[in-house]
């Protein structure tokens, strides 16, 4: 009777551990990646700068994004994004290079900015950007 419990009971326990997903895909145990642009946009920066960049008064001031002359410098652009200012964190150490080369080119090319000067490597690699992850 002591074989068939400790039987039954490691049954149980082996069908009571909880089935995990395949990587990648979606219902997996990691969330996804951030890799364009517009993806690194809403991940991070949407939830204070607002959906349409127009940033937010409330709890806090969050700028606008959208039609900002301060994103027509890469250098002021790469920097801020790498280490933050004021109540906005630094993402250097969340944001690989291309996550942050990819948010500014997004960045600079929407919301009514219209800055052509692609943004580069060395650009976020000045302000202490990751390497890719």
């Amino acid at each position: 009777m002591t074989y068939r419990f400790l039987s039954a009971l490691a049954l149980i326990a082996a069908l009571a551990t909880p089935a995990l997903a395949d990587e990648p895909g979606p219902g997996g145990s990691k969330p996804p990646v951030a890799k364009t642009g517009e993806e690194v946009y809403r991940t991070y920066c949407q939830a204070c700068h607002m959906a349409d960049a127009k940033g937010a008064t409330g709890a806090g001031t969050f700028p606008a994004l959208a039609k900002n002359e301060r994103l027509g410098t890469t250098a002021y652009a790469a920097y801020i994004v790498a280490n933050g200012k004021g109540g906005m964190p630094w993402f250097k150490d969340m944001l690989s290079k291309d996550q942050a080369q990819a948010l500014l080119g997004y960045l600079r090319t929407h919301y009514g900015n219209n800055y052509k000067e692609p943004v580069t490597a060395a650009d976020v690699e000045a302000f202490g950007q990751k390497p890719t992850r």
